[in-house]
Formats: structure tokens, sequence, C-alpha cells
């Protein structure tokens, strides 16, 4: 055939409904047109197999970092300009459909699916739509049902997620290429429900999960496989595991989903934290005692890359109560709290200067009130993409970096551009869950220190009450699931029958 015409949309975000704060239009980012193409040049870029495959028509692509429920006048925006420029565009053959799959928004159940819905009734049911996810999305039957081709990442932390995004990219262009027309989907929901920390692909069932994935992909008669472990921090029905398998053997794709189901209910007590955990003051003790350099401490129940407002002052203000922490005696690093005025003080009075500012608990002020912090400004940087303004306070040997926004430190150069040196510190406090790569490579030890917010690793003291139960671990574990594969129609068909 002809170069296929393919239009590339999507919205994505994790959201946690546990947590006060909301997301806007603007925390997205939106991309478009060349810009989206520019986010994907690995393998979109001018001179790309891919970008020479097919005529592409880029309309709006948005990411936001993880944070809380999406306002419903941000998703109404967002969605009416996709599918305006969707309108606009001539005849498709296909669309890339580039999401989470964590998204929550006011007053809207399955958004992810809502909108899909919308671009189906803007481009037409024939034509063919490849979607790619976060492993920790979720996946809900009427989602499988409108797309054709349905993927996620394979990896966590997420090491392959331009992999993935290649790999569903070529799998929608090959397909249209060969004009086999629409592939089968086995879907199966798993009765699971945990956070990432506890199924990371670094260790342990997870690993070996996820290695018998690509073995199954690999199959004769199956085109893709993917698990997705969900998103714990939400409370909507779609919030468990999900198994779904793609291809035209329909044999090869039911036992193939069923397998993977299966390998991921019998693993369900098998999965623990990816580091050791405890609370904070365990958490302290340990790096005080120990002597690995740099001992770093995750403070995950505010992580703002899983959902959290990311202004939580419950672990700082421990710190800044706990004497071996703040003396000269040791170099301690913390990343970090969103604190505008506080930035704003500190950035006009300059490095070398000494202020005493108070922020924090603007957003989430349920577990403890604002902190105020008298100390020398050690930094200031201009111009992240995500912080916007930061400034380093250093009090005695704790240094606590501000933020007028919120922004994830998961990164070396992270630190370093505020002239601080994690290697060479004694304890890094960061608001995290299980550290990505740089940073896990560069812990001599590490502590999860189980802390308050709106993504708490103990999510039975959360109250979930929408999920679909009985779930694991809130019904223990002594149950037995329906873990047969369901063949899911096309979008061009009718879906019948009930959800479960």
């Amino acid at each position: 055939m002809p170069e296929p015409s393919i239009a590339i949309a999507g919205l994505g975000i994790e959201s946690s409904t546990f947590s006060p704060a909301r997301t806007d239009a603007a925390a997205f980012h939106p991309a478009r047109d060349e810009q989206i193409l520019a986010r994907y040049a690995d393998f979109l870029g001018e001179g790309t197999p891919l970008r020479a495959a097919a005529h592409w028509h880029p309309t709006l692509v948005g990411k936001a970092l993880p944070g809380g429920i999406v306002t419903a006048e941000a998703f109404a925006t967002l969605s009416e300009e996709i599918i305006e420029r969707l309108a606009a565009l001539p005849h498709l053959d296909g669309l890339w459909y580039d999401i989470h799959g964590a998204m929550t928004v006011e007053g809207i159940h399955d958004a992810e699916t809502v909108l899909l819905q919308r671009i189906r009734e803007t481009i037409g049911f024939d034509v063919l739509i490849s979607t790619t996810m976060d492993l920790h999305g979720n996946v809900s039957r009427e989602l499988v049902h409108l797309t054709d081709l349905i993927t996620c990442y394979r990896m966590a932390p997420h090491e392959d997620h331009l992999i993935t995004k290649e790999r569903g990219v070529r799998g929608l262009v090959e397909r249209l290429q060969a004009g086999t027309g629409r592939p089968l989907k086995a879907w199966i929901p798993v009765p699971v429900l945990l956070p990432g920390e506890k199924t990371s692909t670094r260790m342990e069932p997870a690993r070996g999960l996820y290695e018998q994935v690509g073995d199954i992909a690999s199959e004769e008669g199956i085109l893709d496989a993917a698990v997705w472990v969900g998103y714990a921090w939400a409370d909507e029905p779609r919030n468990r595991a999900a198994v779904v398998v793609t291809g035209d053997d329909e044999n090869a794709v039911t036992a193939g989903a069923e397998r993977l189901a299966r390998t991921f209910w019998e693993a369900r007590d098998g999965f623990e934290f990816v580091a050791p955990a405890g609370d904070f003051d365990d958490c302290v003790a340990t790096a005080l005692a120990s002597t690995a350099r740099p001992f770093f401490i995750s403070d995950s129940g505010d992580n703002p890359t899983a959902g959290g407002a990311g202004d939580v002052t419950w672990t700082l203000d421990r710190i800044m109560k706990t004497p071996a922490l703040t003396d000269d005696s040791r170099t301690v690093i913390y990343a970090s709290l969103p604190a505008p005025e506080a930035v704003e003080i500190a950035a006009a009075a300059g490095v070398g200067a000494t202020v005493t500012v108070t922020g924090g608990a603007a957003v989430d002020s349920r577990h403890a009130g604002p902190v105020t912090i008298t100390g020398v400004v050690h930094s200031v940087r201009h111009g992240d993409r995500d912080a916007e303004t930061e400034v380093v306070l250093r009090a005695g040997g704790l240094h606590v970096i501000l933020t007028r926004l919120r922004k994830p430190y998961h990164r070396e150069e992270d630190f370093t551009r505020l002239d601080l040196d994690p290697r060479t510190a004694d304890i890094v406090f960061v608001k995290i869950g299980y550290l990505e790569p740089e940073l896990y490579d560069m812990a001599a030890q590490w502590r999860l220190a189980l802390t308050p917010g709106g993504v708490d690793q103990d999510l039975l003291r959360l109250g979930h009450n929408r999920i679909r139960r009985p779930m694991f671990p809130f019904d223990g574990s002594d149950f037995e699931p329906d873990l047969r594969a369901r063949l899911i129609p096309a979008a061009n068909a009718p879906l019948t029958g009930q959800d479960c």
C-alpha cells in the first residue's frame, strides 16, 4: 500500500486520588506538531526508517509530572484541542495513542478511555490505533476494545520507555504496511494492586515475570505481550494489574495471556520492597551507624514522581529536629521542598546571605505544617523546566533544596548544578520511591523510609473504597480469581457483556 497516514496524540500523567493537589493544563507542557516529532527524535527524527515509512500528523501530546487529580477544565481544554486538530486532518490510516494510563480527572471515570472514545468518533472506527503505556497504568476492558495494538514498558525503573514507544509505533507501521487487519486481543484482569516499590524488575519475582513477557511476545502467532502492575494510589474500579497479549493465532494469544496472568497471581506473596524498608527513625539510625557513603534514604510517601504533592514537610521537620543530621559533623542533603515564597526571598538575598524563610505544606498540610529554616544561601539556579527556580539553604551540615515548583531529583546533575556533590555527602534524602538508575548506582547503601503522604506505601491505611474486590493485598491471598483470557472485539464491533 502507499505510505500510511498516521496521527499522534495523547495525554499522560499518574494522578493520586489520595493527594489534595490538583493538576492544571499547563502542567502537561503540551507539545504540538514538529515539537512532538522532536520529542521522539530517536526513532521519528529526520532520516530514521520509521519517519520515512509514513506520513506523520502529530497533533498534541501532553506529559505532566505525576500529581493530583486533573481538573475537569484542564482535561476539557486539552482534549478539545486534540479533537479539533484530528478533525482537521485528511483521512488517516493509523493513530499512535501515547498515554501513561493512570490519569484521574474530576468527575470522569477511566479518562484515557473517554478521550479515546472521542478520538474514535472523530477519526473513525476503522482506523488502526496503537497505544503505548507505562506499566503502572490501568487497562480497562473498554480501553482494550477501542485500541488495536497495546503495549507497555517491561522495566521498572523505566529504562526502556523509548524502546517501548518505538515498539508500539513500529508495530503499527508494519501492520498497516502488511494490510493484515486487526489482531486478536486477549485481556485478563489480575486482582493484585501493589506499589511500584514492590514490583521493580531489578528483583524477583517481577524480574522473572517480565522476562516471560519477552519470551511470549516472540512466540509464533503473537505480535506483542504486556503486563501492567497498575497504579496503586488511585481509587477507581480499573485500578489493578492486567495482561494483554495480541496476535493472529487465537490459541497462542489466549495461552500466552493465561500463562502470564497465572505467573503473576502465583507470585503475589513474593513481592517485597526493592530496598530494606522501615520508619523514619529506623532508617536514620541505620544511616548514622553505617560507614557506607553516600547513604540514600527515600522519603517515599510524598514522592512527586508517583503522584505526591511534593510539599509534605513531615520528614524535613524531623530531620531539622535531629541534631546529628544538622550539625557540622556530616553533610546531609534534602531534595526537595516546593516553597515559592521562600525561594523568592532567598533568591533575592543572593548567595552567601543568611535568611530565615518558611515554606511547605501549602498543598498537603495533613501530616505537618510549614517549616521555618534559617540558613545561608548556598546556591541559586533559574530556568529549570520543572522547578523554574531552585535554591539551596545550608543550615550547619544540612543542605535543603527549595524549589518554586515541584521537581524530582533523579540525576547527578540535578545536584551538581546546585553546587552540591551527592557522591561526597554522608546522607542524601530524596523524595522518591525506588532510586532511579544514576542514584541507584551512586548509593553505597539505601533505605526506603515509609513516610506519610499522598503516595503512602502502606496501601491498607489509605482507604480505597472503589476498587474491585476481592483484591490482593486488601483481602489476603486465599481467594481464587478468574484468570481465563477474554477475547476483546475490535473497535468496529460491539462490546457486550460485563467487565470483570
